[in-house]
């Protein structure tokens, strides 16, 4: 049995190994997609000196407080005015502020009469208010997004500032997902009497939608090794990237799935890991193209290792790990008697900026309704049997 530092590096090692490929997309379909490129700005922001508001422009001058109108300047419609000393130019926001002006007082600070404007006397008056000068927010060939950068819309607005009609992402990866186990009928089904629904078919490729990955079902296949072996054997050459399985990787008499993948020429990198929830975890690899992960059949083990072993892996290799790991105060002292590394549900809520959490009642890997509450998983180190009230916990996010 390995412990879990070990394991996730092995695991991580695995997935570096993955030749994940890129493709050109439409700029709006890049929302959500990992960027395969470094985008720079093509141009200077703001690209001309500009007003922050509507106001006056003039060419400032100590002591003079009155200047006479010498026309109008609007966004897009740039005249060519030459400001000099005692003139004012009307302009709006957004407008390109005219030669020889370097100052906007707002309208409000002005009294006007006929083409003349008057500064107001209780009003302070200094050179350069109101201007927005050329590059001041960015300048041409700044490093604005950087590869590897999950793109959300404040992403999109400045890739669209910099004329990028399409943008290179990373291809989303193909997991497969099956589901093994005689015991399992679909969600349709009322079970009866040792029968249970199969939602950890639905568990996972919902999981991988939310990673923005596409998931691919192949279904469930009962507890017989030769309808295993060749369901899984489909897989491996279906095109995917991951395939992921459910049940059967423990040590029960149908138990089958660790000697398919060995049948099948699936390298196993690590069984077993000392962890609570979900010690009978498979990882392994086919062919140097396709990741093999069999996941516990309980329904809080199986989710828990996918979020260790397989969405947080991948989210670090594509340097995406800082948006899941968090620190939070507990609000009850926690306990235990192995030497496992725990991972307790628990519920995170924030209160005034500071994150408190508590887990989520009873952590019996069979209790789904704890798992159904929980937005959080609370670490609880192999060497420490107690975390007291109070202390600063690790919490990985779901």
């Amino acid at each position: 049995m390995i412990n879990y530092n070990d394991a996730l590096k092995k695991a991580e090692s695995a997935f570096k190994k993955l030749k994940v490929k890129t493709e050109k997309v439409g700029l709006l379909d890049s929302l959500n997609r990992i960027i395969a490129e470094d985008i720079y700005a093509d141009t200077d922001h703001p690209s001309f000196t500009n007003s922050s508001m509507d106001g006056y422009a003039v060419k400032y001058v100590k002591g003079i407080t009155e200047w006479k109108i010498k026309g109008e300047a609007s966004a897009g419609s740039y005249k060519n005015f030459y400001v000099q000393q005692g003139d004012a130019v009307r302009i709006m926001t957004g407008s390109r502020i005219p030669y020889g002006a370097d100052t906007v007082i707002p309208i409000e600070d002005m009294i006007l009469w006929k083409n003349m404007i008057k500064f107001r006397k209780n009003k302070s008056l200094r050179r350069g208010i109101n201007v927005r000068i050329r590059g001041e927010d960015i300048k041409r060939k700044e490093l604005l997004i950087k590869k590897h950068t999950l793109l959300k819309s404040n992403n999109i607005s400045i890739a669209a500032s910099c004329g990028k009609k399409s943008i290179k992402v990373f291809k989303k990866l193909k997991v497969g997902v099956l589901a093994t186990g005689n015991e399992l009928v679909d969600i349709n089904i009322k079970p009866k009497n040792d029968k249970i629904r199969a939602s950890n078919l639905y568990s996972l490729l919902s999981a991988i939608e939310q990673m923005n990955m596409e998931p691919v079902p192949f279904g469930v296949v009962k507890d017989n090794k030769e309808k295993i072996l060749k369901r899984i054997h489909e897989a491996l050459y279906s095109g995917i990237d991951i395939l992921l399985t459910t049940g059967g990787v423990s040590a029960g008499k149908y138990d089958y799935l660790i000697d398919v993948f060995k049948e099948l020429g699936v390298k196993i990198i690590f069984s077993k890991v000392n962890i609570k929830p979900g010690k009978p975890v498979v990882f392994g690899e086919y062919n140097k193209r396709v990741l093999v992960v069999g996941l516990p059949g309980n329904p809080v083990s199986c989710y828990v290792n996918f979020i260790l072993f397989v969405r947080n892996t991948i989210m670090d290799c594509l340097f995406l790990n800082k948006n899941f790991i968090t620190t939070a105060i507990l609000k009850q002292t926690l306990t235990k008697q192995d030497n496992k590394r725990h991972f307790l549900r628990g519920i995170i809520h924030n209160k005034k900026g500071t994150n408190f959490v508590s887990q989520t009642g009873s952590q019996s890997s069979a209790n789904i309704g704890g798992l159904n509450s929980a937005n959080c998983l609370i670490v609880f180190k192999e060497e420490l049997k107690m975390l007291k009230k109070g202390s600063m916990a690790e919490c990985i996010m779901i």
